[in-house]
C-alpha cells in the first residue's frame, strides 16, 4: 500500500515566509546605504563569472576574435597610442595578461570584468539622478542589455568605453552638481580618460558639452569654475598623446578617412537605418523584462482577471517623486537624446559608413532615462522580480550554452571568418620557426585579420607589422623586420594578395613559399578549411 504525503498547511506557510524574507531581504539590500553597494558588486562579480563560462562554451568552436588579439598586441608594449587608436585598451589588455594567460577564457573574462565595472558605475550614475530602489532597477536592467553580455565577448576600444563613458557621466553629474574646481578636476580627467579610450568619445563629451549648455541651470554651472577647470584639466592629461599623435602624423585620422568615408549615398541610408534597427532592437530586451518585472507585482493574477489594463497603468501616476532628482534627470535626458540621434545624422550628413558597433557605448543611459520618468513607480517587489528574471535567463543560458553553440556551428559550418583555424597555424608556425632558426619568432606580418590571431596564438607573440596600411601600430618597424626575420600569413582568398606578394618580392625575394591548410574539429563536428599563403623570411645576417 503507497501512501502519499501532502505538506501540512505550517509547512506551506513556512515556505512562503521563507520566500517573502528572502524577497524582503534583497528589497532591503538594494536600498540601504550600508547594504546596496555590496549587493551591486556581488551581482557584477556573479554576471561576469556566470556569463564568462557561458561565452567559453558559446565559443569553444571559435578563435578569440581578431580585435581581441590586436588588443593582446597592443598589450606587450606601453605606448602613447597605436596607430588606430588611443593607447587606454592597449594599457589595459596589457595589465590583465600579466596576471592572466593568453587564453581564450582569459579574454571573456577581460569582455566581462569591463562590462561588469561598467554596470556598477552606471548604478552610481543611476544614485545622482534616482532613489536607491530606482537605480538597482536601472543597473539590472543593464545586465539584461545584451551589450553586457552575449553582444559583449569581444574586448576592444568600443567595449572599454562602457566603463569610461559611465565614467564621463557620473563626472559631469557630479561637477553640475557640486560645481567646485575639485570636481571639474575629476571631470577633466574623465573625459582624458575616455579620449584615451576611442575618439568616438567625441560625441559623448559634445553631448555632455550641449547639455550644459541646454539646461535651465546652465549659468550657475557655466559661472562655476568646474567647467573651465575640466577643459584645462582635460588638455593637460592628453599632451602626451598629442606628441605622439604629431609625431605619427595624424596617423589615426587617416586610418578613419579611409575606412569610414563613403561616395554611396544609398549605402549610406541602408547603414543608417541598420543602427537604428540594431539598437534598439538590442534595447528592447531590457525594456521588455523591466515591464514585466513591473508587472509581475502582487496582486497581479487577481488583476489578470479582473482589470487587465491596471497591470500596466498601476506604475503610473501623476504628481509629486521623490525618488527622482529632476534638474539630474533632465542633463541624463539631453545627453542621450543627442547620442542617439547625433551620429546617425552626422553620418547621413557627411557619408560615414555608419557601424552597428558604435551604438555599443551610446546607450547605457537609456534604462536610467526611462526608470528617471517622474510619473513612472516603481514598487519593491519589482526589484526582486527583475533580478529572478536575469538569474533565471542567465543560468539558462549557462545550461543551453553548448547546445546553442552545436546549432550555430552546424548553420555556419562554412564561414571562415568564425570558424577558421587560425589557432592551429600560429602554433605550427612557431614550431616551422624554431626547426629551422632555432630562435623566437619575432615579427609576423600580413593583413591584420590573418596575423593578430598569430600574435595572441603563438607562445612567442610575435610583433605584427601590416606593410600595405599607413596605419601601423608602431610596435615594430621595417628595419627589425628585416634583422629579425619574419613570416608572411595571407589567407588564400584574399584580394589583397597580389600586393602582399609584391611587397614580399622586394622586401624578401628569398623568402621560402608554403602553402599550408588548417581545419578545427570541435566535439567531431569539422569545421571551414582554410588555405593559407606562408612565406618565411631569415633573420638578417
Amino acid at each position: 500500500m503507497s501512501t502519499t504525503s501532502i505538506p501540512s498547511a505550517r509547512a506551506r506557510a513556512k515556505t512562503r515566509l521563507s520566500y517573502n524574507r528572502f524577497r524582503a531581504w534583497l528589497v532591503a539590500c538594494a536600498v540601504r546605504p550600508e547594504a546596496r553597494l555590496w549587493l551591486v558588486i556581488q551581482l557584477a562579480i556573479l554576471h561576469a563569472v556566470l556569463w564568462t563560462f557561458i561565452l567559453i562554451n558559446l565559443k569553444a568552436a571559435q578563435d578569440v576574435h581578431m580585435d581581441v588579439a590586436e588588443a593582446y598586441g597592443w598589450g606587450q608594449k606601453f605606448l602613447w597610442g597605436y596607430g588606430k587608436h588611443p593607447p587606454l585598451s592597449g594599457w589595459v589588455a596589457g595589465l590583465w595578461f600579466t596576471v592572466f594567460p593568453a587564453a581564450d577564457w582569459a579574454t571573456y573574462a577581460l569582455a566581462m570584468a569591463t562590462v561588469s565595472a561598467g554596470m556598477v558605475i552606471c548604478w552610481l550614475v543611476a544614485l545622482r539622478v534616482v532613489d536607491a530602489r530606482r537605480a538597482f532597477l536601472v543597473v539590472v536592467m543593464v545586465a539584461l542589455y545584451p551589450i553586457f553580455n552575449f553582444k559583449g565577448f569581444k574586448y576592444n576600444p568600443d567595449l572599454l568605453q562602457l566603463v569610461t563613458l559611465p565614467l564621463l557621466v557620473l563626472a559631469y553629474l557630479n561637477a553640475f552638481e557640486k560645481r567646485s574646481w575639485q570636481s571639474g578636476v575629476l571631470l577633466g580627467l574623465a573625459g582624458a580618460l575616455a579620449l584615451m579610450t576611442k575618439y568616438w568619445v567625441l560625441t559623448m563629451i559634445g553631448a555632455i558639452g550641449l547639455a550644459a549648455l541646454i539646461h535651465p541651470e546652465r549659468l550657475k554651472f557655466l559661472l562655476s569654475p568646474a567647467p573651465w577647470v575640466a577643459i584645462v584639466t582635460m588638455v593637460l592629461a592628453m599632451i602626451p598623446h598629442f606628441v605622439w599623435l604629431a609625431e605619427a602624423h595624424f596617423v589615426p585620422l587617416t586610418y578613419a578617412g579611409d575606412t569610414y568615408s563613403l561616395q554611396d549615398k544609398s549605402q549610406v541610408h541602408q547603414l543608417v537605418a541598420g543602427y537604428f534597427l540594431h539598437n534598439f532592437g538590442l534595447l528592447a530586451l531590457p525594456v521588455a523584462l523591466a515591464g514585466l518585472a513591473m508587472a509581475l507585482v502582487p496582486p497581479w493574477l487577481t488583476l489578470l482577471v479582473r482589470a487587465p489594463a491596471r497591470i500596466v497603468t498601476r506604475a503610473w501616476r501623476r504628481g509629486a517623486n521623490s525618488g527622482v532628482n529632476v534638474s539630474q534627470a533632465l542633463n541624463v535626458w539631453i545627453i542621450q537624446i543627442i547620442v542617439a540621434f547625433g551620429p546617425p545624422l552626422g553620418a547621413l550628413l557627411f557619408s560615414i559608413y555608419m557601424k552597428t558597433d558604435w551604438g555599443i557605448s551610446l546607450f547605457f543611459l537609456v534604462p536610467l532615462a526611462l526608470v528617471a520618468i517622474p510619473t513612472l513607480r516603481v514598487q519593491g517587489a519589482s526589484l526582486f522580480n527583475i533580478a529572478a528574471i536575469w538569474l533565471v535567463l542567465s543560468v539558462a543560458t549557462l545550461v543551453a550554452s553548448p547546445w546553442i553553440a552545436a546549432g550555430e556551428l552546424a548553420a555556419n559550418a562554412g564561414n571562415t571568418a568564425t570558424y577558421g583555424a587560425r589557432s592551429d597555424l600560429a602554433r605550427e608556425l612557431t614550431q616551422a620557426w624554431h626547426a629551422r632558426f632555432a630562435s623566437r619568432w619575432a615579427v609576423v606580418a600580413g593583413s591584420m585579420e590573418s596575423i593578430q590571431p598569430m600574435v595572441f596564438y603563438s607562445p612567442d607573440h610575435p610583433a605584427a607589422f601590416t606593410p600595405n596600411e599607413a596605419w601601423a601600430s608602431g610596435l615594430t618597424s621595417l628595419d627589425e623586420v628585416k634583422r629579425y626575420g619574419f613570416i608572411g600569413v595571407f589567407d588564400a582568398t584574399d584580394e589583397r594578395l597580389p600586393k602582399f606578394e609584391k611587397w614580399i618580392s622586394e622586401t624578401a625575394p628569398n623568402a621560402e613559399r608554403v602553402v599550408m591548410t588548417t581545419r578545427r574539429f570541435t566535439h567531431g563536428k569539422a569545421g571551414p578549411s582554410m588555405s593559407w599563403h606562408i612565406y618565411i623570411a631569415p633573420p638578417g645576417k
